[in-house]
């Protein structure tokens, strides 16, 4: 083996490393997602809820098929153009947008910096013409449908609900959605699981094939080594164990108050709509999702409820992560290319 080769498979270690350290970031940072409502209903501690919400993101792997593994590795670019120094640029701009966003507070969309990034850099190196604007559009939709459905399902499962026990006494309604409630938390991580992971497999999968470690075409349905998908699904429950306080915070606590009652429906209503989103091979941002069914909880009972001014922050910050994160991106390939990397 020529030291150029030696060179060059150290370097694909080290970018499928960084893949997964991205697949670790998106856990801690997105792992508000999934433990926001059961900590701030006080229904699990902190400690108990990561383990809870990281057992379900890693479980995930068992049960989902790879689509959306499939739009990211050949969907959002032309998998042809795709080298070391394109996925160098697309996970430095994803990276840094979730370091920033996750140190401000803010619940970004991770699946969105990974699209950013991977537009950035792929247009970067062959310009406009290698974008797959079929699923980018799909992707820029979910952008504001994932938060609808999530906000009308828990909106609909909240006023139904309310009906069904509308008898009962609040105690007992409480005690009955604390025991739901671990139920709609452990849904939620499956299919947070279940979408999220699958970007960094399709991340590593194209990299591999740009290198011709995947054979001559380029596909993901059923052909990703296990060793992949164990891997990022691995990263992402250890990234949700490492915990994301700072937009639990912002998630549980400052957009409305709930109780269990409101956190079942919140949690129930966003994996319904990831569900859908992941059947149809779409990466959906499940912080948008859960915002939009935190909203809808809270719209029920008393819109003035809901903080707005908290909603129109994270709103802003949904707009800017596919250009900051793609700027981002530009900026890194073009460093990685200055060095030397080119294959």
């Amino acid at each position: 083996m020529s030291a150029l080769d030696l060179n060059q498979i150290i370097l694909i270690v080290l970018v499928v490393a960084a893949a997964l350290a991205f697949d670790f970031i998106n856990g801690f940072h997105d792992a508000a997602n999934s433990i926001a409502t059961v900590v701030s209903t006080r229904v699990l501690t902190p400690f108990r809820a990561v383990l809870w919400a990281a057992f379900f993101n890693f479980i995930a792997f068992a049960l989902f098929k790879h689509q959306v593994a499939s739009t990211i590795g050949k969907g959002i670019i032309d998998p042809g153009v795709v080298d070391v120094a394109v996925i160098i640029g697309a996970l430095g701009g994803a990276i840094a947008w979730n370091l920033l966003t996750w140190w401000w507070g803010l619940p970004s969309s991770s699946s969105h910096a990974l699209v950013g990034g991977l537009i950035g850099a792929g247009v970067s190196k062959a310009g406009l013409g290698i974008l797959g604007w079929q699923k980018i559009g799909s992707t820029a939709a979910f952008i504001f449908l994932s938060p609808i459905i999530g906000y009308f399902a828990s909106y609909l499962l909240t006023v139904t609900s309310s009906w069904l026990f509308r008898k009962a006494t609040p105690g007992r309604v409480d005690r009955w959605f604390r025991h739901l409630q671990l139920l709609s938390a452990a849904a939620f991580s499956l299919n947070h699981g279940g979408n999220d992971a699958q970007k960094t497999m399709g991340i590593i999968a194209v990299l591999l094939y740009s290198q011709g470690l995947l054979g001559e075409e380029f596909h993901t349905a059923g052909h990703i080594p296990v060793w992949i998908v164990v891997a990022c699904y691995l990263a992402m429950g250890l990234g949700t164990m490492a915990g994301g306080w700072r937009i639990v915070k912002t998630m549980g606590m400052r957009l409305t108050k709930l109780r269990p009652f409101g956190g079942f429906c919140a949690e129930t209503g966003g994996s319904l709509a990831i569900f859908i989103a992941t059947s149809l091979g779409i990466p959906v941002s499940t912080t948008h999702t859960i915002t939009g069914a935190i909203l809808g909880v809270g719209s029920v009972s008393n819109p003035g409820r809901v903080r707005w001014g908290v909603a129109t922050r994270i709103l802003w910050a949904w707009i800017f992560t596919i250009p900051a994160s793609a700027t981002i991106a530009a900026v890194t390939y073009f460093a990685a290319r200055a060095l030397g990397v080119s294959r």
